[in-house]
């Protein structure tokens, strides 16, 4: 949700390929704090292996899909979900479903499950595709509230996913739009870094602190993107 709004109006990249090369980032800084989780077992492998095929999917489709929808109309798109996301940053309610926490801890997928997981792999795959976003607002909480993940699990889970989503979208715009390889270069690096830091940091600030002041920069920057259109 940042990383567009930074190459649009910061860095002046045109929109179509700032949506493609925020992909490429997010899915490369995704998968550092996916390989960080994965150490310490905080991915459910099959939880992902439910979700992540049919958003991946989405996603290549879905940027096939972009290079026919006026760049404005992915703005508008970009700050409607943008303003969704900072509801469910502030409410948090996803984090009080989650009863779950102990150490172990096994995926039983159902019928209904599996339908559910389905359909919003799709449906956050697409939106990947179409508007450059990670999802990983709407995937954790698909993941607590649907498959019934722990957090800290849902947490390592979502990284995964949009590592591929991420990716999988990325492709999807090659050869349609251009793209700046040393400036996803720099770009990356610089994220990186400050993923690291952020991890850091995290663990001395409130998460509750952290989810609304998140919450509430995502309000600035979807009005801010609206503003701009």
């Amino acid at each position: 949700m940042l990383t567009v709004p930074i190459l649009i109006y910061v860095l002046h990249v045109p929109v179509k390929p700032a949506i493609a090369m925020s992909l490429c980032v997010v899915g490369l800084v995704a998968m550092i704090g996916f390989l960080s989780h994965l150490r310490h077992r905080n991915v459910a492998k099959r939880a992902a292996l439910v979700f992540a095929p049919f958003a991946v999917i989405a996603a290549f489709g879905g940027a096939r899909l972009a290079k026919h929808i006026p760049a404005t109309v992915q703005l508008v798109l970009f700050a409607i979900i943008g303003l969704a996301g900072s509801v469910l940053m502030l409410r948090g309610g996803y984090k009080r479903s989650s009863s779950v926490e102990g150490p172990v801890y096994e995926f039983h997928p159902h019928a209904r499950t599996l339908a559910l997981l389905a359909l919003q792999g799709l449906g956050v795959g697409l939106l990947t595709g179409i508007i450059g976003i990670g999802g990983g607002f709407l995937i954790v909480p698909a993941l607590v509230l649907v498959a019934k993940l722990p957090m800290r699990l849902a947490i390592g889970t979502s990284l995964l996913v949009i590592t591929l989503n991420a990716l999988a979208g990325f492709a999807g715009y090659l050869g349609h739009v251009a793209i700046d390889w040393k400036l996803i270069a720099w770009f990356t690096s610089i994220a990186a870094v400050g993923s690291i830091l952020g991890t850091l940091a995290s663990k001395r600030v409130p998460q509750e602190r952290l989810r609304q002041v998140f919450g509430y920069l995502l309000i600035v920057v979807s009005l801010y993107v609206l503003y701009r259109r």
